[in-house]
């Protein structure tokens, strides 16, 4: 059945805490055909998965019913960008804030009525009760026609009608204003965090400038094909991935990856869409379409990981369905045993349970870790750190053990040239005649080569008969002389090296290096050693995450001699000549020796491992691999970035757990106070719209979460 299936997305405006997401998934979920639910209040998303009877027209209206605005989640006709976040109205335009002002009026206008014509005092506050009270019990209602009874909205009608009836009409108006006022609040926060996902969006630029036969047109972003050329200027962002084809430029990345210092790029270099081009003409090939752009993909990213729970939200879902029915029962308990047991006065103890009514809302217990999770999903991928849910967020905290590749993870993915030793000739005629030979060729020895001949200002004279002489090195005439450069085997075949060349390839070699001989007219002149040099930051990263508490390991298809080297560089414990197999095997067996175990590495070669790990992280810069093999994904490749990641779900986890404890710390003082007669209605209502926002508060708070 499962291969049948099909996913339809939705935005959905309204909502604004964890009790509205569950209404509309509990109503979704009843529908015929609807096989899985996913609702993300903080996205404003709505994801079902059918048998392929369900028409998204139904699904909106089964929505619409609840009170809530839905639509299919397709681009628009004449939108410049994939569609973004569900945007609310200004909180003050929104149905909740009118209902609030509307309430608030009446109370007042009651309030002078009263006090004018003391006779119809009660039915002034009976009609700015109804003005409130209305939508709220029409919205409790629906929501108990559609698989949810003990709602907020029905507890509020039921504690409000009961003060009504024991003559406390006034206080009963004024705790749903409160009511009212705790919901325009929860809107609020509510927006908030889906503006920090969604003004990502608003970094991608509506228009492009198309290059065609030498003449430069503007065209909307969603017109935009891969291959098209597009002008970039001086401070214009960028309005597409893709690769530079012409110019340089210092580009500044913060957007997108976090990356504080601008990045030169020049061509062959990849840009990303929404970044800002800070100087230099580049003229850049789209790589990707609007809806498939690095912007594009992180919000549909961090859309999905709001809708998939984390283990803590789970079980605080599974709480509330038990525990406000249990708290509606000891409500009930307390209006009718006190009084036919004991002889208690029956008004006491009626407005005792009604307020109890009110603190049984679990509605502070329910956001309060879907809201941190989500703000801090946010903050992550503002910063380049992708995590794909909240299951991995909170199990990110659990680490114990990394393992790390060493190709373009720990090291940069490019060799470099780190020695220049000339016998006979000075180090940059050594340079220069190695460049000459290489000159032409996209080997990466060869590039690193032509790169330190530009650095140095070393000359490249041409090269006459030049060819590559498969697994030796290349041959050809510089400067009227016979020449080869390659590898020291095949140098041996060509000329004697003296003891001098000898010792010093050997201790290179220890290092981990790779030594490539120049020989000229049938004499070693000089060498050049090569080696894939640690990323800036790898020391950082590795000693932050030695510092928490977490064993870090190399595991690398490199020779043992070079894995042992760059270990010992790193102070990190190094395994090398390892298959992929090879890697996932280790990795069981850190498993097994009771280590929480996650894998770094490109998503590539890597994949075998970063399955059996329990969390694996890719790097990379916003390519596909990077953005979807793994649990999670640091956009700019920083090694400190996975300390980074660690240090986000512990402060996630310590915010949810301080939101759990306002949540039901509060509970527990007011359901003891109230029974104990000392406080009421007002604060009971106090204590539930005034931990919604508390909690909501806090958790926005890691919005503004910055790595130390």
């Amino acid at each position: 059945m499962s291969e049948t299936l099909m996913e339809s997305r939705f935005r959905v405006t309204g909502m604004d805490c964890g009790a509205c997401a569950a209404k509309i998934d509990t109503a979704v979920r009843r529908m015929l055909g609807i096989v899985e639910v996913s609702v993300s209040y903080s996205a404003g998303t709505l994801a079902v998965r059918h048998d392929g009877t369900v028409e998204d027209d139904a699904v909106v209206q089964q929505v619409k019913q609840l009170g809530f605005d839905a639509r299919a989640n397709a681009p628009e006709a004449g939108d410049a960008a994939p569609p973004a976040p569900v945007q609310d109205s200004n909180w003050w335009q929104t149905k909740k804030a009118r209902a609030t002002l509307a309430c608030g009026i009446a109370l007042v206008a009651a309030y002078l009525v009263g006090h004018l014509f003391p006779s119809v005092e009660w039915a002034a506050f009976v009609l700015a009760l109804l003005v409130g009270l209305v939508p709220v019990a029409w919205r409790a209602i629906v929501a108990a026609r559609f698989g949810t009874p003990f709602s907020i909205e029905m507890l509020m009608t039921v504690a409000a009608v009961g003060a009504v009836i024991i003559g406390a009409t006034e206080e009963a108006a004024a705790v749903v204003l409160l009511f009212l006022i705790g919901e325009m609040l929860e809107g609020l926060a509510a927006s908030r965090a889906r503006q920090s996902i969604s003004a990502l969006t608003d970094l991608v630029p509506r228009t492009a400038l198309v290059e065609e036969d030498g003449q430069a047109r503007e065209v909307a972003v969603n017109q935009l094909n891969i291959g098209q050329v597009i002008l970039v200027r001086p401070g214009d962002r960028i309005a597409a991935d893709g690769e530079v084809v012409e110019g340089t430029g210092e580009v500044d990345e913060a957007p997108v990856t976090g990356e504080s210092v601008p990045k030169s790029k020049g061509p062959k270099d990849a840009v990303f869409a929404g970044t800002v081009n800070a100087a230099g003409v580049l003229r850049v090939r789209v790589t990707a379409t609007a809806a498939d752009n690095t912007i594009a993909r992180i919000v549909r990213l961090v859309e999905e990981a709001q809708e998939a729970k984390a283990p803590t939200e789970r079980f605080i879902d599974r709480f509330a369905r038990v525990y406000t029915p249990i708290v509606v029962l000891a409500a009930v308990l307390a209006a009718t045993v006190p009084p036919l047991l004991f002889g208690a006065p029956w008004p006491e103890w009626i407005y005792k349970a009604l307020a109890l009514l009110l603190i049984g809302c679990p509605c502070a217990l329910v956001i309060s870790t879907p809201a941190a999770v989500a703000a801090s999903l946010s903050a992550g991928a503002r910063r380049g750190l992708l995590v794909k849910g909240g299951a991995v967020l909170e199990n990110l905290r659990g680490l114990t053990a990394i393992a790390f590749d060493k190709t373009g993870t720990l090291t940069e993915g490019k060799p470099k040239i780190t020695d220049v030793r000339a016998f006979s000739r000075s180090e940059k005629a050594v340079v220069s005649m190695a460049a000459a030979l290489e000159r032409g060729s996209s080997h990466p020895l060869a590039l690193a080569v032509l790169d330190e001949a530009k650095a140095s200002g070393a000359a490249i004279p041409p090269a006459f008969m030049a060819s590559a002489i498969a697994g030796e090195g290349i041959s050809g005439n510089v400067g009227g002389e016979t020449a080869f450069f390659g590898a020291l085997a095949a140098a041996e075949r060509r000329a004697e090296l003296s003891a001098e060349a000898r010792s010093a390839v050997e201790a290179l070699n220890m290092d981990g290096k790779t030594v490539s001989v120049l020989i000229v007219g049938g004499e070693a002149v000089g060498l050049i050693a090569f080696r894939d040099e640690p990323r800036p930051d790898a020391h950082a990263g590795l000693a932050s995450l030695r510092t928490a508490g977490i064993r870090t390991i190399m595991l690398t298809g490199d020779n043992n001699r070079i894995a042992e080297a760059v270990g010992r560089d790193l102070s990190i414990e190094a395994r090398g000549g390892l298959m992929p197999e090879d890697k996932q095997r280790i990795v069981r067996s850190l498993q097994q020796e009771g280590l929480v175990v996650g894998k770094v590495g490109d998503g590539i070669n890597d994949a075998p491992a970063l399955a059996a790990a329990d969390i694996g992280i890719a790097m990379g810069g916003g390519t596909d691999v990077a953005l979807e093999t793994a649990d999670a994904a640091v956009l700019h490749g920083r090694v400190s970035d996975v300390a980074d990641l660690i240090a986000l779900s512990r402060a996630t986890m310590r915010n949810i757990a301080t939101n759990i404890s306002i949540a039901l710390g509060l509970k527990a003082v007011f359901l003891v106070t109230t029974i104990m007669g000392i406080t009421g209605l007002w604060p009971a209502i106090l204590a539930d719209t005034g931990a919604t926002v508390l909690v909501t508060a806090n958790a926005m708070r890691l919005l503004g979460w910055k790595p130390r």
